[in-house]
């Protein structure tokens, strides 16, 4: 049986020009956030498969690549449920194991503590272009911090980064999970509905008004009730005073701090942003992710029909740890697809040392060589890349593959 040279269904091999960009992306947001005061720190990729499947992870938790227990404890003749069989899963996400990883370090940890974590994570989806079953999470958290100083640090620091690599008027779109429920609850949606509900406005963006209301009345909700609720978002406009008509509008679903809160992060991000980007007010914005509990944002790039980041407040899945509430709000930047876009347009690193290859012939004398390492070395001590290549019978190709490979100089030694 041969073995398969390609990689498994959504994972990839990746390219040393795709690693370049990688590496570089992943210095400049330890660089980036760590100006704003993020501390790094590492999760094991594997949790506790109650951690992963304690319905706080929304439609991830279908997704979970699930491992076996090993040696003694994995009884197969004994089985009767899924339960006797597994003990662990490959994380779906970053924010369950830095709730576990707040609830057993809280002791030795600041606070509030501010967390920077990259590492892979899992997800048994269907792939598809920017989307894969093992890929690249970013994550700053802020733990311990109540306030909405948290989501204006969150937004502050991601837009600081996505700026930095080039990318220019991008959108932050940001609602509350409150105001989501607040304006169901004044459509007359009873509050067991709310998730369904939300999972056919979540589809907004695809399907549009006519869309959200047909899908609406297919899952059986009152046609009184949809309508309220279509006719409520087609008054909302997507600055302050869309807010501001809901705080007017929800007066008695809504506290009404809640819509000034969201009106000081907006305004006060707007008044000390360093890139170019529009915050804008997005009610239709849900989330998936089940353990939101206050506002929530996404980043979106002109021409690229996804997000490419996001996050929001979390107050209560570190409790769930620990039996104690604690505020916790994060922001996920989508580094995957910052990377494909950043090598679709040939994105090229600043301040990057010049490459030069050094071609040399065979059966050049030592002395002569030494003197060829020597200039090489030179010019790595300059800050540049030297690659050093014997010289094939196909000298034309190889320089053509050295330039596709960005060397802009291309030095011959030759023997004599």
């Amino acid at each position: 049986m041969s073995l398969k040279k390609k990689p498994v269904t959504g994972m990839k091999d990746i390219t040393p020009r795709e690693m370049e960009i990688r590496d570089y992306v992943l210095g400049l947001i330890r660089e980036t956030y760590g100006s704003f005061g993020f501390s790094s720190i590492e999760t094991p990729c594997v949790e506790h498969i109650e951690n992963l499947s304690s319905k706080q992870g929304g439609e991830n938790e279908k997704l979970i690549f699930k491992i076996l227990k090993r040696g003694e404890k994995l009884k197969l003749e004994e089985a009767k449920e899924e339960a006797d069989l597994v003990d662990g899963g490959l994380r779906y996400d970053l924010t369950v194991p830095l709730s576990r990883y707040y609830a057993n370090n809280a002791n030795e940890l600041p606070a509030p503590f501010k967390a920077l974590q990259m590492g892979n994570v899992w997800r048994a989806d269907r792939p598809q272009r920017g989307r894969y079953r093992q890929f690249m999470q970013c994550d700053i958290d802020i733990l311990g911090e109540p306030s909405i100083l948290a989501e204006i640090e969150l937004i502050l620091a991601t837009s600081t980064l996505v700026g930095k690599l080039d990318f220019e008027n991008f959108t932050i779109r940001i609602n509350d999970r409150r105001i989501l429920k607040a304006m169901a609850a004044h459509c007359g949606f009873a509050p067991e509905d709310y998730d369904a509900v939300f999972i056919i406005l979540d589809k907004m963006d695809k399907i549009g008004a006519e869309g959200v209301a047909e899908e609406l009345k297919k899952n059986g909700f009152a046609g009184e009730s949809a309508g309220a609720y279509l006719d409520l978002f087609a008054h909302v406009t997507g600055d302050l005073a869309g807010v501001r008509y809901l705080k007017e509008t929800l007066k008695n679903e809504l506290d009404a701090q809640v819509a000034e809160d969201l009106e000081t992060i907006m305004q006060s991000v707007e008044a000390v942003k360093s890139a170019k980007f529009d915050i804008v007010f997005d009610p239709t914005l849900v989330r998936g992710m089940s353990y939101y509990t206050g506002p929530i944002f996404e980043i979106g790039i002109d021409g690229f029909g996804g997000s490419v980041g996001g996050g929001g407040r979390y107050d209560e899945m570190i409790g769930r740890f620990t039996g104690v509430q604690t505020p916790a709000c994060g922001f996920s930047i989508g580094f995957e697809r910052i990377v494909m876009l950043l090598l679709e347009k040939d994105f090229q690193i600043p301040g990057k040392g010049a490459k030069t290859a050094f071609l040399i012939e065979k059966g050049m004398p030592q002395e002569k060589l030494l003197e060829v390492f020597a200039e090489a070395e030179k010019l790595r001590k300059a800050g540049g890349c030297v690659s050093m290549n014997m010289m094939k019978k196909n000298k034309k190709f190889q320089k053509e593959q050295l330039a596709a490979e960005g060397y802009k100089e291309i030095r011959e030694f030759f023997a004599k």
